[in-house]
């Protein structure tokens, strides 16, 4: 008898906007978010949104700490309530949380030691080494007289233009190079195709790359 194949439901929740897409559909959907933005609201939206797609389970990146399926931490560019909100209730069927940016790497992975950095709302951070994804919290340690975030994050890039902010992503990928070793080197998120440069040693990513990490996260072989 033949397996049935999985249908997943693939949300990936920025500070601008979450993005959904399910097994077999051919464009994925955005759904305005922000700085009020509650799961309440991602809820119903999603649910809306995702009506005509069929899903029997739900793989959820979300902008913060995960740990051990449940969301640790309040994001910071949201609205509040997502730790204690129970996702599984709400959508009744299997769902698996991670973060939005091991997410991005897990679908960017290759099979070499990956570093991600997302370059969007603010910095995400995360990488990939055999299989096992690490999810990193990159963009809050201190930078200058701040965090990175605060250097390369959307807001900084509004304020003070794309050359300064492009200059601390280049010494963004260089310190995080130099602190992990990766093999590989992947900048997402919606803001890394505004950079004129390219660091040797590191590619673009696509926020497709979200979507193919959701639905590889349901299979058997990758570890937190």
């Amino acid at each position: 008898m033949e397996k049935k194949k999985k249908k997943i439901l693939v949300i990936d929740i920025g500070g601008s906007n979450v993005k959904i897409l399910a097994t077999g559909a051919e464009e994925r959907i955005k759904i305005p978010s922000g700085a009020d933005f509650k799961p309440e609201e991602m809820v119903e939206l999603v649910k809306e949104n995702a009506s005509q797609w069929e899903y029997d389970m739900i793989t959820m990146g979300f902008p913060g700490v995960v740990k051990e399926n449940r969301i640790i931490s309040e994001p910071v560019n949201l609205g509040e309530g997502w730790n204690q909100f129970d996702f599984h209730a709400a959508f009744n069927c299997p769902i698996k949380i991670i973060n939005d940016a091991a997410m991005q790497a897990l679908g960017s992975y290759e099979g070499k030691k990956l570093l991600f950095l997302g370059f969007g709302t603010g910095l995400g951070t995360a990488m990939v080494i055999h299989n096992t994804i690490i999810p990193l919290e990159g963009g809050h340690l201190p930078f200058k007289k701040k965090t990175f975030e605060e250097y390369v994050g959307k807001e900084y890039l509004v304020k003070s233009g794309s050359k300064r902010w492009e200059k601390n992503v280049l010494k963004t990928v260089e310190i995080f190079r130099a602190t992990f070793q990766p093999d590989d080197i992947l900048l997402g998120g919606g803001n890394s195709k505004l950079l004129t440069q390219i660091p040797e040693g590191c590619r673009l990513g696509t926020n497709e790359n979200a979507f193919k990490g959701g639905f590889k996260f349901w299979e058997e072989d990758f570890k937190l």
